[in-house]
């Protein structure tokens, strides 16, 4: 034998394990400039045309939407006490029921499947009336299996989905508010 194998040099100078990182970022860098081609973006808080708005619900829905608003830093929600033509807009949200329906039963008659609902009824308005979204309904539902056996453990999986389909309903209440464009007529 004469000695330890060297492997040659590629015509850059630099050794092969080199050249993997600068392929893999020539990679990362054409995949994010296609990426940012094709319109892709991060989603950023929306832009709202009102500064100020009122939440007179103290439903879960009106909760939650009014916890996202102030994250958003762009808009106030005025407090419960507020009167209401201190505000620029007024959500009404007019019911929020919860609904489980049967829509599965077994040979014997027992159930083995439910359909939980979760409507939002809103609109949205200007203090002296002006009707900028008007009433609007907004339904979620999710099936979800039912066995006697694990009663507590679908009792809980019913309470993480219906606080998943609140979440989706509080995100399309976000994308309609932004869509308002003009407070004026």
């Amino acid at each position: 034998m004469s000695g330890p194998r060297t492997t040659p040099l590629p015509a850059t100078g630099a050794p092969a394990a080199c050249r993997l990182p600068r392929r893999g970022l020539l990679l990362a860098a054409s995949a994010a400039a296609l990426l940012a081609g094709c319109g892709f973006a991060l989603r950023k808080a929306p832009d709202f045309a009102f500064d100020t708005i009122a939440i007179p619900s103290t439903g879960p829905i009106g909760n939650e939407l009014r916890r996202m608003l102030n994250s958003t830093g762009t808009v106030q929600v005025m407090p419960l006490s507020t009167p209401p033509d201190k505000t620029e807009v007024i959500l009404d949200i007019l019911s929020e029921p919860r609904e489980k329906v049967v829509v599965g039963l077994n040979a014997s008659g027992q159930v083995r499947e439910f359909q939980l609902r979760l409507r939002v009824r809103f609109r949205l308005r200007t203090p002296q009336g002006r009707e900028l979204i008007p009433d609007t309904e907004l339904l979620q539902q999710r099936d979800v299996s039912f066995n006697e056996s694990a009663v507590l453990a679908k009792e809980a999986e019913e309470a993480l989905l219906y606080r998943d389909m609140q979440n989706d309903l509080v995100q399309q209440l976000m994308r309609r508010l932004a869509a308002v464009k003009s407070l004026s007529g």
